[in-house]
């Protein structure tokens, strides 16, 4: 089914056609009539009505702006004043947030009316979304595949018009994977173009907020809405000048040589090669000899940050507590019952690889590795417009399918992850489905600061698809 789009909902709103009212009341009722699982909490019919007031307000008084009265979702780790936060962890169930995030503050400004929390793998870790504490939630073109992750509820929840967009966040994949995995859009943007303030910290030096949308056109939008630099994240940056299109897009060479890629999306993704040939596109295999190093390096840094970030998770400082034979059992008591099994995975990989003896033989390898690979990349991108890779190696694949093997599950990231270790956007959109109905999604890698140029890459791709 099509949706409309930020536009269309925002002239039918202006012009009479249709009122705020009803428009959410129409996305939330799908919501809450959905068995997917989307959502975590979908927020009170009080607390909505409350935000359509404003709405109405500001499109009286002639300060509407495009977001205005439109329904969104946001990912189960950014905070909401006073509205319970929880990672979709079980060690954070009860936590209400005491602040809005920044993206929340500019979201509201715009007068956006936020329906509910999604979704996701616990404190955004995984590729399905299976390793949320509250179940899984479920693909909405297939409802026996998973939806991807850690994103997979706002997935979901766009993709089956639950919600007109939503926020994800990104650390390795998380928005564009699952916007693949669902059919949607999905844009990572340059690494502090967006304030991380407010948004549950995974891995510090990779994760990034963006949007998740129907259209290219709707994440440029979306994306337009939040963006810019804060004073409350010191990493955060202005969004740079806009580049210009070269059309001309780099593969890295031997890509598909390792094989475990489905056969229908590496051809759907050599029509679209074709297709843009046919557009003026240059299309060139090059040489980028530690892309595929990627995603070891990435194993290495983020459950390193992890191991740090979620430290202050203890029983004491922050979250629940287990019940404890003593004090001094209450740290390994609180952070065995109440994190899951992938995340106490990750913080003793990360843990370990920080620990005396192991820091220089991985954490310092990884840190110069990263170097290099952002070298590599930013030398390509001084001739090419984008990288230009399929999102996933394959399809969704069935809940439970890897649940038992991570590294199987790690792999879904194999060209997401290159992106975020160098801090540079990419931008998924949907290219095709298979013979059984699934989508997939091609990925442009673009220059820091080069969203512009993904975007007309993007609509290019929906216009020849």
């Amino acid at each position: 089914m099509e949706y409309p789009t930020i536009e269309q909902l925002h002239n039918k709103i202006v012009s009479g056609e249709t009122t705020i009212k009803d428009v959410v009341q129409e996305y939330y009722d799908r919501a809450q009539a959905s068995d997917l699982n989307a959502f975590r909490e979908l927020y009170s019919a009080e607390d909505v009505a409350a935000q359509v007031a404003v709405a109405e307000a500001m499109l009286k008084n002639g300060t509407a702006t495009m977001l205005t009265g439109l329904p969104i979702a946001i990912k189960d780790n950014i905070l909401f004043a006073g509205h319970v936060v929880s990672g979709s962890s079980k060690m954070l169930e009860h936590y209400t947030a005491s602040y809005d995030a920044t993206v929340i503050e500019k979201l509201k400004a715009q007068g956006a009316v936020i329906i509910g929390r999604t979704n996701m793998d616990e404190f955004a870790m995984g590729s399905s979304t299976e390793n949320s504490a509250y179940g899984v939630t479920k693909n909405p073109h297939d409802t026996s595949k998973v939806p991807g992750g850690s994103s997979g509820g706002s997935a979901a929840a766009v993709a089956a018009g639950l919600c007109v967009a939503a926020l994800g966040s990104d650390t390795g994949g998380s928005i564009r994977q699952p916007a693949a995995f669902c059919g949607i859009v999905g844009l990572l943007p340059t690494y502090g173009t967006v304030s991380r303030h407010g948004l549950m910290a995974m891995g510090s030096s990779l994760d990034v907020i963006g949007p998740m949308t129907h259209t290219v056109a709707d994440a440029e939008v979306f994306y337009n809405a939040f963006k810019g630099e804060d004073k409350y994240d010191g990493t955060s940056v202005a969004t740079g000048e806009a580049h210009s299109l070269k059309k001309r897009l780099a593969i890295p060479k031997g890509i598909f040589n390792g094989g475990g890629f489905d056969p229908e999306l590496e051809k759907n993704f050599h029509d679209i090669v074709t297709k843009l040939q046919a557009e003026g596109f240059t299309i060139d295999e090059v040489e980028l000899p530690h892309f595929a190093d990627s995603l070891a390096v990435y194993y290495i840094l983020m459950p390193a940050e992890v191991s740090s970030n979620l430290a202050r998770l203890d029983g004491i400082r922050y979250g629940d507590r287990a019940e404890s034979a003593s004090i001094n059992d209450v740290y390994g008591d609180t952070r065995g019952a109440l994190f899951g099994l992938e995340v106490r995975r990750r913080i003793l990989l990360g843990t370990y690889v920080l620990s005396h003896g192991y820091y220089d033989a991985y954490y310092n390898k990884a840190i110069a590795l990263r170097a290099t690979i952002r070298k590599e990349l930013e030398a390509v991108l001084e001739n090419y417009d984008a990288i230009f890779t399929p999102t996933t190696p394959t399809p969704a694949f069935s809940i439970g399918e890897k649940v038992n093997d991570p590294v199987s599950m790690y792999l879904s990231d194999l060209f997401t992850v290159p992106a975020n270790i160098a801090q540079h956007p990419g931008l998924s959109v949907p290219s095709g489905k298979s013979s059984a109905g699934l989508p997939f999604g091609v990925q442009f890698i673009g220059a820091r600061s080069g969203e512009s140029v993904l975007f007309e890459l993007g609509k290019t791709i929906e216009n020849v698809r």
